[in-house]
C-alpha cells in the first residue's frame, strides 16, 4: 500500500471564513460515504463499545456456571444459547470484545514499533544499511506472518501476552516495507531539501518533517492491522497458544465449542461470527480512509 504524502496543511484561522469551507468538506464527506462504510462504521462502534463499557450489554455473568442450563438453543433469556457448562454465550461474546481487541491493538503497536523502527532507518540511514535492512526484511518475508508468530511462541511459550508479542512480529515485516516507501517518498519532496538548505541539522528533520508525514497514514495502516492481528491471535487462542479457557476470548471461546457443533452449534459458531466482523469492519472503514487519503493527496 503506497500513499502519496503532502505536508500536514497549516491551522485554520478560525474565522466564519476558514471555517465554512471546512463545513463543506465534512458535508461532502458525509454524503460521499458509501452505505456499506456507514454500517461497517456502526458495527466497528459497537465492537468498540461492547470492549470499553462491557457493562452497557452484559445480561447475565460470563463465568457464571449452571449445569442444570447447559447446552440450551438461542432464546429470548439466553440470546446466544448457552455452552457445555450453562454460561450464557452472548454474555462470554460481550465479554471477550475487550479481550480480544485488545490482543489486536497490542499487537498491532507492538507490529507498527518495530516494524516503523526498520522502515524509516532503512529510508534515512542511507544505503549500505538500507540495503541491510532490506534483506533482514526479505529473510523475514520468507515466512507467513502467522507462522513467524508461531516461530516466536515456540520459542518463548504460550500465553496472552507472549501471542500479542508474538503477531506483533509476525506483522513487523509488512510494516517495515510500507514505511520504508513512504519515507523514501518524503526524504525526496521538496521540502525537505528545503530544510537541508536552510541548515536544518538530521535529526530535526527527522522528527518534525520526516516522522510527522510518514505518520500521516498510521491511521489507516492501524484500522487494517488490527483486524488481521484479531484473526491471527484468534487463531493462536484457538489452537491453545493463547489465552487459555475459561477465558472469554473469541478464540479460545471457538475453539471451546468445536467439540459440540453437532449438538450445540451456536458454542462456536457466534464466536466465529465476531472474529469475522472485526476482520471485515476494520478492513471496510481502513480501505474506505485509504481512498480518502489517497484522493486528498
Amino acid at each position: 500500500m503506497s500513499l502519496t504524502l503532502k505536508p500536514a496543511p497549516a491551522a485554520a484561522s478560525g474565522t466564519p471564513a476558514a471555517a465554512a469551507p471546512a463545513a463543506s468538506r465534512a458535508a461532502q464527506l458525509l454524503r460521499g460515504t458509501p452505505a456499506g462504510v456507514w454500517i461497517a462504521a456502526a458495527l466497528l462502534l459497537f465492537l468498540v463499545l461492547a470492549a470499553v463499557v462491557p457493562f452497557l450489554f452484559l445480561r447475565q455473568d460470563p463465568f457464571e456456571i449452571d449445569p442444570a442450563n447447559a447446552f440450551q438453543a438461542p432464546n429470548p433469556a439466553h440470546l446466544f444459547g448457552t455452552d457445555q457448562n450453562g454460561r450464557d454465550v452472548f454474555s462470554r461474546v460481550i465479554s471477550g470484545a475487550g479481550q480480544s481487541l485488545l490482543l489486536g491493538l497490542a499487537a498491532t503497536a507492538i507490529g507498527l514499533i518495530l516494524g516503523g523502527a526498520l522502515g524509516i532507518t532503512a529510508g534515512v540511514a542511507g544505503r549500505r544499511v538500507d540495503s541491510l535492512i532490506c534483506r533482514f526484511v526479505e529473510i523475514l518475508f520468507a515466512f507467513p506472518g502467522l507462522l513467524l508468530a508461531l516461530i516466536v511462541i515456540a520459542v518463548s511459550g504460550t500465553g496472552v501476552v507472549t501471542a500479542a508479542i508474538a503477531v506483533g512480529i509476525g506483522s513487523a515485516p509488512g510494516y517495515a516495507r510500507m514505511l520504508r516507501t513512504q519515507t523514501l517518498q518524503v526524504v525526496a519532496s521538496p521540502y525537505v531539501e528545503t530544510a537541508l538548505a536552510l541548515g536544518r541539522s538530521r535529526p530535526h528533520i527527522l522528527w518534525h518533517t520526516i516522522v510527522p508525514n510518514v505518520a500521516r497514514p498510521l491511521f489507516v495502516l492501524v484500522t487494517l492491522g488490527i483486524g488481521q492481528a484479531i484473526v491471527w491471535a484468534s487463531s493462536l487462542s484457538f489452537l491453545g497458544l493463547g489465552a487459555q479457557p475459561p477465558a472469554a476470548e473469541w478464540g479460545a471461546m471457538l475453539a471451546d465449542g468445536r467439540n459440540y457443533l453437532q449438538v450445540a452449534w451456536w458454542i462456536a459458531a457466534f464466536p466465529g461470527v465476531f472474529i469475522t466482523l472485526a476482520a471485515l469492519t476494520t478492513t471496510v472503514v481502513g480501505h474506505h480512509l485509504q481512498r480518502r487519503l489517497e484522493a486528498e493527496a
